[in-house]
């Protein structure tokens, strides 16, 4: 026993078994289940195990197992807010990295050819393929918690800061956590096979099963309902792009035409361009038409509103949205509108990108997207003069100064470098859409005003949200002569029956 007493002497380190330690022997010396749980988070941060010559019964074997994997069942369900199903079988299908991982350890630590222990330092080595995964299951731990405890602050609003929004923070946090992963397998593969070449390549194909999992394993433990609603829009109906449906356009756009008022002598009509382009999602549709709704019942525009749409269920009742239609549309209404006394309302909806650009989609149509300048260029051809212009879209800010002027009232659903929030499949109507059009216009009859009293009603709705990324900040501009056209437009609509407070049609 000349050989163990140098171990004996050192602090902290249990003692080694010898293959003469009979059951009982071993038994009576077992690690408890704690001090493997103990020994793991020490090797989490790259300090040695103590547990040379002690090997972890099968009942502590899966108590950790159990351990890691309902731990981080609860982590990953932090990371959606609201309403969840678990989904067993993504769960499980996550552990062919933990069964790949417990075969090559096996190859390097417990086959018949395992790699000795280093010589000369055998009573000091960790060995044995069980001691190995209940350290690795462990060490994975501190990785676990912190990754997914800091995605679920974020998710739930516990920490706000715009750096978050960022892709390259993202890609920063997912590569150290990655590394540290990788790195703490590493290290406890030395630490059990030493300089061997069979522990090359045991880091190596961890390394690349990590690339693999998250290229191809990409199914989440928990659904939300989001995240369902997501897979049912991959089985809704899309655009059958035929002659008959062209033709059907081409029918579709005469009527429209044809249906179109004429402006009133004497009365100051507002006429109205509603724009929705993105195809992919239901929020554009409902905001567009509720939008149309409330323009005609409060603004006296009956039969006065173009209303340009793409959705797949729409084909045959609305024409599409897309530039050119957008073009046309202004060009047929500075025919039937007086361009010089009467008032234009554009809305646009749809998703917006930092460069400006309104998103358009209808696959498998081609649709390209709309800027700033084009709107502006089309509203200057047709000469209309008075025009009120809101665009809810994220960074739409930035379409104001290519817009506004004296004739012109320019409202966004943000400022130049925010999102908007609501444009997500499972929303009703967007949050600057929904305050605006759905709630203050039905109680005031002044575009100034029901803007003052919508952006406090959006800042909460996005606190309560938990919007991340700052607040959406919506702007607005009135240009001087503006002013004085919306203020006797005011007086003329107050005036009608319809001044009246409007009910809602769409439901909260």
């Amino acid at each position: 026993m000349h050989d163990l007493e140098p171990q004996a002497t050192r602090p902290g380190l249990p003692q080694p078994l010898t293959d003469a330690a009979g059951p009982g022997q071993r038994d009576a010396v077992r690690l408890p289940t704690l001090r493997w749980i103990q020994e793991g988070l020490r090797a989490a941060f790259f300090r040695v195990p103590r547990v040379a010559g002690h090997g972890p019964a099968p009942s502590q074997m899966l108590a950790v197992a159990a351990l890691v994997g309902v731990l981080e069942i609860a982590l990953l369900r932090l990371e959606i807010v609201g309403p969840a199903r678990f989904d067993t079988q993504a769960w499980l299908s996550t552990w062919w990295f933990t069964a790949l991982g417990a075969g090559l350890a096996w190859w390097v630590f417990g086959g018949p050819s395992a790699v000795p222990k280093q010589s000369g330092s055998a009573e000091l080595q960790p060995a044995g393929l069980a001691a190995f995964l209940v350290l690795w299951l462990a060490a994975s731990l501190p990785n676990l918690v912190l990754a997914q405890a800091l995605i679920a602050a974020i998710a739930h609003g516990w920490i706000r800061s715009d750096v978050f929004a960022e892709t390259w923070f993202y890609w920063t946090l997912y590569g150290f956590f990655t590394a540290w992963s990788l790195a703490v397998s590493a290290a406890l593969i030395l630490r059990f096979a030493g300089r061997h070449w069979r522990a090359a390549v045991f880091s190596l194909a961890l390394l690349a099963a990590t690339g693999l999992n998250h290229w191809q394993f990409e199914a989440r433990t928990w659904d939300s309902d989001s995240t369902r609603n997501a897979q049912a829009e991959e089985t809704r109906p899309r655009l059958r792009l035929s002659q008959e449906t062209l033709e059907a356009q081409q029918v579709l756009w005469q009527r429209t035409v044809d249906a179109l008022a004429s402006e009133r002598p004497g009365v100051a009509d507002v006429y109205g361009l509603v724009f929705a382009p993105y195809a992919a999602e239901d929020v554009f549709l409902r905001e567009s038409t509720l939008v149309s709704r409330v323009l005609a019942e409060r603004f006296d525009a009956e039969g006065r509103v173009i209303h340009l749409l793409n959705h797949a269920g729409t084909a045959l009742t609305h024409p599409w949205a897309t530039p050119l239609n957008l073009q046309r549309a202004i060009e047929v209404l500075a025919q039937r509108m007086d361009r010089e006394n009467d008032v234009l309302v554009v809305y646009l909806t749809s998703h917006g990108a930092r460069d400006f650009k309104l998103a358009a989609s209808h696959w498998p149509l081609e649709v390209p997207p709309l800027s700033p300048g084009e709107l502006r260029a089309a509203l200057d051809k047709a000469g209309i003069r008075h025009r009120v212009i809101a665009v809810s879209a994220c960074y739409s800010g930035g379409w104001i100064d290519q817009l506004a002027d004296d004739n012109t009232l320019i409202m966004t659903a943000a400022d130049a470098t925010h999102t908007s929030y609501g444009c997500g499949r499972l929303s009703e109507l967007t949050f600057f859409g929904r305050a605006m059009f759905d709630e203050q216009l039905r109680n005031t009859l002044s575009f100034e005003q029901a803007f003052a009293r919508a952006v406090p009603v959006i800042r909460q709705r996005e606190i309560d949200a938990g919007k991340n990324d700052g607040f959406s900040n919506p702007q607005i501009k009135v240009g001087a002569n503006m002013a004085l056209v919306l203020q006797a437009l005011e007086r003329r609509l107050a005036a009608l029956p319809l001044a009246a407070p409007a009910l809602k049609t769409v439901p909260p």
